[in-house]
């Protein structure tokens, strides 16, 4: 028994309206026997009688009047689904998947959907936080659109990766720690105090510990977190001084100064994509976004 196709239920929802073949015919711009072909179609497919014949009209038997309701909700389906296809082809709609990392969720982003939100209020992007290894694999697997990463980041040969953002990191220091008198902090000024890093085998760690070595020196911190906000409060409070991306600060910290870092340091951010992915109007105007915000050309 084979399915009834959408073409069928539509002439035969119009048989029904119009009580007769012919009429319905010219009404969906078929010929007369080609309707009448479908409609022997669907009552095969459906292996029961449709349609009879009552004073020259062509009218639905029992189980033809019981077919209406579902062929109703089948042609509302295919109009909705046109609908959905047809909003996205303008740009009206989409959804867009993107994993990042703690400290650009909370920090980078908020402006970055706001402006979205304002140009093209139909998207739906949904966020997902994580470790980096585990948003690259989730991106090559397809489970998510888009990722926004630190570089340098291990990538799949099937992953490209595009640079949004120079995030410059700085010494956060309790006020009482701040060496007077020196505008920047060398990696010697810092390796004398009481340090409170990332945790080792973040990017940002990793970036900072070399910036140290180039320096000759081993950082040894006191303290180890994988929360960027927890490390700002130890500072505030005066446990200890940090390294930490300026887009982390978002503003001043009370209770702490911040210093740059001689000689500069800072960390790429990037958006990474499969290679194949298709980008849509939601997916390019979630990348044109990350990358105003991060300064660098759209």
């Amino acid at each position: 028994m084979h399915d009834p196709s959408l073409r069928q239920l539509r002439t035969f929802l119009f048989v029904v309206q119009t009580g007769g073949v012919t009429t319905a015919a010219q009404a969906l711009g078929l010929t007369q026997p080609a309707a009448s072909q479908q409609l022997r179609e669907l009552e095969r497919a459906m292996g029961v009688r449709l349609l009879e014949r009552v004073s020259g009209r062509s009218v639905p038997t029992a189980a033809g009047r019981a077919l209406i309701e579902p062929a109703r909700r089948a042609q509302a389906a295919v109009e909705d689904a046109r609908a959905v296809a047809a909003a996205h082809r303008s740009g009206e709609a989409g959804r867009v998947r993107l994993g990042t990392g703690a400290t650009a969720c909370i920090h980078l982003l908020p402006p970055v959907l706001a402006e979205l939100n304002e140009r093209m209020p139909g998207l739906e992007v949904i966020i997902a936080t994580g470790n980096t290894p585990d948003i690259l694999r989730r991106v090559e697997e397809g489970d998510l659109d888009a990722a926004l990463v630190t570089l340098p980041a291990a990538l799949g040969r099937s992953l490209t990766a595009t640079r949004v953002a120079t995030d410059p990191l700085v010494a956060l220091l309790p006020e009482a720690m701040a060496p007077s008198g020196r505008p920047s902090l060398t990696a010697a000024d810092l390796e004398r105090l009481p340090l409170i890093l990332y945790e080792t085998g973040a990017n940002t760690r990793a970036i900072i510990d070399a910036w140290f070595r180039r320096a000759g020196l081993a950082p040894r911190p006191i303290m180890e977190l994988g929360s960027v906000e927890a490390i700002k409060v130890l500072v505030a409070g005066g446990r200890g001084c940090s390294v930490l991306p300026a887009l982390a600060l978002g503003g001043d910290v009370a209770g702490a100064v911040v210093r740059p870092l001689r000689p500069a340091l800072a960390r790429q951010l990037a958006v990474v994509l499969r290679k194949e992915k298709v980008v849509d109007r939601g997916l390019g105007r979630l990348r044109a976004a990350l990358k105003g915000a991060g300064g660098q050309p759209g």
